[in-house]
């Protein structure tokens, strides 16, 4: 089994690396997208709780992502991490880009407005960044996760099949040592035969 895990860590060392480059500029960017947000309000309104917790789930999702392509992590864990991050990125940035001004609002910022919208339109490509990036790893962790299961499913397949011609040697060898101790059995009755014939030979 371990064997075959080095063969597969081995077979996917390339992909593996390009998903942890990636997961680790999602957690940047993730890092990036909270200081618009502290910048606008020290201490943020609902709406800036909302998009800090988006920015929240992200870093754990890269951070879940980077980790589990060292540890072969959870997959499904790492998934559903993955849709909740893109869920919440797609939801900032709509809530940000379509209504700028009721987001300006409720964000209710003590800078200028000049500066509050910047910061505003920062955040919203930051967002826009992170879920492109996001569907960019999720596509990617899938058709690796696939990949990774047919290898390993091949690998299984033949340790079976080495198990079985193993296991068949073992039964031939064990059939031509029981014919072997037959035969050794066989030799060593006759020669007790002959030597009871020969002393009751000399006994007449």
């Amino acid at each position: 089994m371990a064997a075959s895990n080095s063969k597969l860590r081995s077979s996917f060392s390339f992909p593996n690396l390009v998903l942890s480059c990636l997961n680790l500029i999602l957690f940047l960017l993730s890092t990036a997208s909270l200081a618009p947000i502290l910048l606008l309000k020290t201490h943020p309104t609902s709406l800036g709780y909302a998009l800090l917790i988006s920015s929240f789930i992200s870093l754990l999702s890269s951070f879940i992502g980077f980790y589990s392509r060292l540890t072969h992590f959870c997959f499904m864990t790492h998934i559903s991490f993955v849709l909740a991050s893109l869920a919440s990125q797609i939801l900032g940035f709509l809530a940000l880009f379509t209504k700028e001004k009721s987001s300006l609002s409720k964000l209710d910022s003590p800078r200028d407005p000049k500066e509050a919208k910047v910061l505003v339109r920062l955040e919203c490509g930051i967002l826009m960044a992170m879920f492109v990036l996001q569907v960019v790893v999720l596509i990617f962790t899938c058709a690796l996760h696939r990949c990774w299961m047919k290898e390993y499913e091949g690998l299984e397949e033949e340790r079976e099949k080495m198990a079985a011609k193993r296991s068949m040697k073992m039964a031939e060898f064990g059939e031509d040592s029981m014919v072997d101790g037959a035969k050794m059995s066989e030799e060593k009755s006759k020669e007790l035969d002959e030597k009871v014939k020969s002393k009751l030979k000399l006994c007449d």
